[in-house]
């Protein structure tokens, strides 16, 4: 057998994390800055950012054995079965080639009702790919998009570096537990990663669950990441955190786009409204785990008559779709690099009766693959905004 080479891990050969923190054992990738995590004051937060949607190694090599020693948080939210561990899925040359999982890992378990985070210790375990082409490739490891993951050690059977920056654009993507690929079945298989790959474009995917809510910390990393494309998909963290009214909402949308065009003042920058969900359509949060339900499915809390005032209303997706279909209007005149995409093309009521949610949020992995069409189809085109150059 053939002894393995041992490689240094480092964090360029890392792509779509906004920080790489170091620890004992080994580098952690994080999504958003670790100033962002303390102004954010929040456990849940912390773990979202530290999952690893969208992050990938990506390394060039001949090598034909490929082993990845990791300690993978798996998330355990209270009351709801327990999953399977996360997938690694491995790229060689762009296109999917394995996937595997890691024994050990450690968890986080979350209460949902509360937000409260609690750590159980790991140990390592080894991710392992083998009878890959024996000749000088690109691979990409994608790491578990739900899961946080400590990388300790690398190892090969030929000499491993990292890959060149590619000379594809720079996607960078912002929304929910729905862009982060929540209930997805791989790293490539949710809707940014799908609609990334038919597009040929490089993704950094800020998708946090259940904190997509206009916070000014995460508006600036998206300000201070370099990107050519940008795109805020913004509106059901706030229904279901029941976190904002309407007075509240609108100037908190222009001040986020106001910082994000601080850093990039002309790169095409797309608004996307909330896909269809029908807990929240008319109804306003906040929305928990439906205490009579057999597993984990939503239900919401708010009163449909809270939503009239013109001022004091409660949010709903339909309000927030107007809103922010208002908000591009108007700001269009000024930002002709601004664009809107209405999230009800790409997962509607109709789509809801065929590729249903299974939760009442969140889509599976056929609802992801239908989004991810859905979007480069509306946004890379040669209309779209996101048009080749």
């Amino acid at each position: 057998m053939t002894e393995l080479i041992h490689t240094p891990l480092a964090p360029a050969m890392l792509r779509g994390a906004a920080h790489v923190r170091t620890t004992e054992r080994g580098v952690m990738p994080l999504r958003l800055p670790e100033g962002a995590l303390t102004q954010g004051h929040d456990d849940y937060l912390r773990l979202t950012a530290s999952q690893a949607a969208g992050v990938r190694l990506a390394l060039r090599t001949a090598a034909t054995v490929v082993e990845l020693d990791v300690v993978a948080t798996r998330t355990v939210f209270r009351g709801a079965p327990v999953g399977p561990p996360g997938v690694f899925d491995l790229l060689v040359d762009g296109r999917l080639a394995g996937e595997a999982a890691a024994s050990g890992g450690a968890t986080a378990g979350v209460d949902l009702a509360t937000g409260a985070v609690t750590y159980s210790a790991g140990t390592a375990g080894t991710v392992r790919f083998k009878g890959l082409p024996r000749r000088e490739k690109d691979i990409e490891i994608w790491l578990p998009h739900s899961e946080a993951t400590e990388l300790i050690a690398l190892r090969t059977d030929a000499p491993v570096r990292a890959a060149p920056e590619a000379s594809k654009r720079i996607w960078l993507h912002h929304g929910s537990s729905i862009s982060q690929g929540v209930d997805a079945a791989g790293p490539t298989r949710t809707w940014p990663a799908v609609a990334a790959g038919r597009a040929g474009v490089d993704l950094v995917n800020l998708g946090l669950n259940g904190n997509a809510l206009l916070d000014p910390f995460t508006a600036r990393t998206l300000r201070d990441t370099h990107a050519d494309l940008i795109s805020v998909k913004v509106g059901v963290n706030l229904v279901n955190t029941d976190l904002m009214r309407m007075r509240a909402f609108t100037p908190a949308v222009h001040g986020f786009l106001d910082t994000i065009r601080e850093g990039h003042p002309d790169t095409p920058l797309l608004l996307v409204s909330p896909i269809h969900s029908p807990l929240v359509e008319d109804t306003p949060g906040p929305t928990a785990p439906d205490p009579d339900f057999p597993g984990l499915r939503f239900k919401t809390f708010g009163d449909p008559a809270d939503t009239t005032h013109p001022v004091t209303a409660l949010l709903t997706l339909r309000t927030i779709r107007r809103e922010l279909s208002r908000i591009a209007t108007e700001r269009k005149a000024d930002d002709p690099h601004l664009h809107y995409l209405d999230g009800l093309d790409l997962y509607n009521e109709t789509d809801f009766a065929t590729t249903p949610l299974p939760d009442l949020l969140h889509p599976d992995t056929a609802g992801h693959a239908l989004i991810g069409a859905r979007f480069a189809h509306h946004a890379f085109t040669d209309r779209g905004p996101f048009a080749p150059r």
